[in-house]
């Protein structure tokens, strides 16, 4: 049975608006409209405080950029499993989109939800994604042990870059939740058809 459907709580602004209010936004246009189609619901939200949306980039630029040695479809995996387990619908759709566009073979996707009993994920994998169920899960779960076996496969360094991305989407998964943040088309179409059979729903987040 879906969820009772909330009304949108902050309305975003318009995109012309948005971009108007944000000279960011108006720089990477062209990258999430190619990504995305439009400029996604949740920083047209932000955009009424500018602010906030260059601190976003600025985060998102460091966690997510090329500057670090954990693999970027590693820090994907770790973004999307975090979501799961704070229970943003919204960043999960986000997340399963985003990995569907890079080179993952489609039975990694489909058993991503089930990855600690599956065979097409590495044991390094496993770790960072158990290190951000843990880290993401409240109250925290991540004990001595957790973290040591993390450690075997991970870093120090690395370890920072694998707990900066849980932090990225805990807020992002906090913000989307609470502002019930209408969902665009296009990662909605994607998480219904990866995921949709697991019991993802749009639920808050109609468009």
């Amino acid at each position: 049975m879906g969820e009772e459907q909330v009304m949108i709580r902050i309305e975003p602004l318009p995109v012309e608006e948005a971009v108007a209010a944000v000279p960011l936004l108006q720089e990477r246009l062209p990258m999430l409209e190619r990504h995305y189609g439009v400029v996604p619901n949740n920083l047209r939200t932000m955009a009424r405080r500018p602010q906030i949306v260059a601190a976003l980039f600025a985060l998102s630029d460091a966690v997510m950029g090329r500057s670090g040695t954990v693999p970027l479809g590693v820090r994907q995996l770790v973004a999307h499993i975090a979501s799961k387990t704070a229970g943003s619908r919204y960043c999960q759709a986000h997340t399963i989109y985003g990995l569907s566009r890079t080179d993952i073979d489609q039975a990694r996707l489909v058993s991503l939800w089930d990855y600690g009993g599956s065979s097409l994920f590495s044991a390094a994998e496993k770790a960072a994604m158990d290190f951000a169920v843990a880290a993401s899960s409240v109250p925290n779960a991540v004990t001595d042990n957790v973290m040591e076996q993390l450690r075997q496969h991970w870093d120090d360094d690395q370890v920072v870059e694998i707990m900066g991305v849980i932090a990225l989407f805990g807020s992002l998964n906090r913000w989307n939740d609470s502002m019930a943040t209408p969902l665009e088309d296009a990662p909605a179409v994607c998480a219904n058809e990866i995921l949709g059979q697991r019991g993802w729903e749009t639920g808050k987040h109609q468009p």
